[in-house]
C-alpha cells in the first residue's frame, strides 16, 4: 500500500507540475546512478516546491530532510512522513530538540546503506536570492556517519541546481541541472576534518555551475544589470559566463509578443474558477510571511482546491442540465489553463 501511495502521489504531482510549470527541463540525469546508495544535496530557493521538483525528476523515491517546522500540525506532519520527509531540528527550534537529529541521522545512514536515496537541501534555508549559499556541515555528518557504520558502502554525492526564471510567478519555468557525482569512501576518515573542508568545497563549486550564482557583493546591480537584459535564468552556463565577462559576452533577449494573448487566456481561466481564486488573492496569499511560500501555497492550492471545484461544478452542470456541459467545461478549464500556462 505504501508503494502504491508512493506511486500514485508522484504521478499525481507530476500532473499538478505540468499544468503549473510552462517549462520544466532536466539536464543531465544520467548522472545519477541506478541502485545505489545516492545523497541529493539542492540548492534552496523556492520552500516546498524545490522538493516537490526532485521528488517527481530525480527517477528515484527518496527521502527528504526537511525542516521540522513544518511538521507542527499533526494532520500535515502525517501526509509528509508518508511522503518520506523526515524532521530535522535547527537551532531556532529550540536547543533542547536538536538531540532528536541522532536518530534521523543515524536513519539516514542505515537508509544509506539500504541503497535508497537522500535529498538534502545544505544551504539549511531557503532564499530566493540567485547565489549558492555557505553549506551547513549536517550532510557531512550523514556521510561520515555513513562510512563508519557502513565502510562497504559505495555512496555517492549528487550536487543538485535548482533554477527558476521567475520563483514567484505564475507561470514559471525551471531547469534541474544534475551534477557530476562524487564518491565518497572511508578513506575520508583519515583526515576528517580536512575532508569535511573539501566535500563542502567540491560540492558548492558544483552548485555554483550547476545554478546561477551571483557574489554579494554588488549584487543588487548585479540582478538588475541581468533582469535588464532579459537573461534566460534556466541557462546557468550562460548566465554565469555573462557576470564573470563583466556583462561583455551578454546579449539581450527580447520578450515575445504573446503577453496581452497569455493574459486574456489567464483572465478566462481565472472566470472559470473565481471560487479558488477570491481564496488565494483574499484568504491565502495575504497570510503568507516569507515570499518563498508564494509557489508553494499557490501550487496547493492549484491541487487540491481547483479540482475539488471543478468537480462540484460538474456535479451541478450534469444535474441541472446534461453531462456533456460538465465535460465541457472541464474542457474548457484545462484548454485555458494550458494556453495561459504554455504560451
Amino acid at each position: 500500500m505504501k508503494q502504491l501511495w508512493l506511486y500514485s502521489m508522484r504521478a499525481y504531482l507530476r500532473l499538478g507540475l505540468f499544468f503549473y510549470f510552462k517549462k520544466i527541463e532536466v539536464a543531465n540525469a544520467e548522472n545519477i546512478p541506478k541502485n545505489k546508495p545516492v545523497l541529493f544535496l539542492v540548492n534552496h530557493q523556492n520552500a516546498l516546491l524545490d522538493a516537490l521538483l526532485i521528488a517527481t525528476k530525480n527517477g528515484r523515491f527518496s527521502y527528504f530532510l526537511t525542516r521540522a517546522s513544518v511538521f507542527s500540525k499533526p494532520l500535515v506532519s502525517k501526509i509528509l512522513k508518508s511522503l518520506r520527509m523526515l524532521p530535522v531540528y535547527r537551532i531556532r527550534d529550540g536547543w533542547g530538540n536538536l538531540s532528536k537529529n541522532n536518530s534521523i541521522f543515524s536513519m539516514s545512514s542505515k537508509l544509506l546503506n539500504e541503497k535508497q536515496a537522500i535529498v538534502i537541501f545544505p544551504e539549511g534555508s531557503h532564499d530566493l536570492r540567485r547565489t549558492v549559499r555557505p553549506l551547513s556541515k549536517g550532510f557531512t555528518r550523514i556521510v561520515f556517519e555513513t562510512i563508519e557504520a557502513y565502510p562497504e558502502t559505495e555512496l555517492y554525492l549528487i550536487p543538485v541546481g535548482l533554477n527558476f526564471k521567475h520563483a514567484t510567478k505564475f507561470s514559471d519555468s525551471t531547469l534541474i541541472n544534475f551534477g557530476k557525482p562524487i564518491q565518497v569512501s572511508s578513506n575520508l576518515l583519515d583526515e576528517k576534518n580536512k575532508s569535511v573542508l573539501q566535500l563542502k568545497d567540491k560540492v558548492s563549486s558544483q552548485l555554483r555551475q550547476l545554478t546561477t550564482h551571483i557574489e554579494s557583493d554588488n549584487y543588487e546591480l548585479t540582478l538588475q544589470q541581468l533582469e535588464y537584459l532579459n537573461v534566460d535564468f534556466t541557462n546557468p552556463e550562460d548566465v554565469n559566463k555573462c557576470i564573470a565577462s563583466d556583462f561583455n559576452t551578454c546579449k539581450k533577449i527580447t520578450s515575445k509578443q504573446n503577453n496581452f494573448l497569455k493574459q486574456f487566456f489567464k483572465f478566462l481561466l481565472i472566470v472559470n474558477l473565481f471560487v479558488p481564486y477570491l481564496i488565494w488573492k483574499k484568504v491565502i496569499q495575504p497570510k503568507i510571511k516569507e515570499i518563498e511560500f508564494t509557489s508553494t501555497f499557490r501550487f496547493t492550492i492549484a491541487i487540491t482546491l481547483v479540482p475539488i471545484f471543478v468537480i462540484l461544478v460538474m456535479l451541478f452542470l450534469g444535474f441541472v442540465f446534461q453531462i456533456k456541459f460538465a465535460f465541457l467545461y472541464l474542457l474548457n478549464v484545462i484548454v485555458l489553463n494550458l494556453l495561459s500556462v504554455k504560451l
